[in-house]
């Protein structure tokens, strides 16, 4: 079956669910787990910023999405350590969080994606949109949606 499963979170309810419903079917399926978070990529500072001295560089924000994914990531790699699965974590900064996970179960050779869907419609599913949707749109991994 599946050999290595990405489990996206955004750190939500919704997402804190599926990340304990993706780590008990790892376990099940014996399945190692990366683990994975986008956090928002630097943006230049306007104007605006610039003249009130309120500068963020791109290496304090660096260290601040590190800081933001680890938060993010934190329960979800206290409950695949509690349930003894082989997993790591990772990150990306990305205004496109759907891309940044495509991208992560490329990139780590995932042969599944577990993730969750809010189950927005109509206004708010344009307003917010759906990142599991673009993923189910994009990508070529098979992917398991909780609701």
């Amino acid at each position: 079956m599946y050999k290595h499963i990405l489990i996206p979170t955004d750190g939500s309810e919704v997402a804190e669910k599926a990340v304990t419903a993706g780590i008990d079917f790892a376990r099940e399926a014996g399945a190692r787990v990366t683990l994975f978070t986008a956090v928002p990529e630097y943006e230049p500072p306007s104007e605006g910023a610039i003249m009130a001295r309120r500068v963020v560089s791109i290496a304090d924000h660096a260290r601040e999405s590190e800081k933001m994914a680890s938060g993010i990531l934190s329960n979800a790699t206290r409950q695949a350590r509690a349930a003894g699965l082989e997993f790591d974590t990772d990150y990306a900064q990305s205004n496109q969080p759907w891309q940044a996970i495509i991208d992560a179960a490329q990139r780590h050779g995932c042969d599944a994606i577990f993730m969750a869907s809010h189950g927005r419609k109509g206004l708010a599913a344009v307003w917010h949109g759906s990142q599991t949707r673009e993923v189910l749109t994009h990508s070529t991994v098979p992917t398991l949606v909780y609701r």
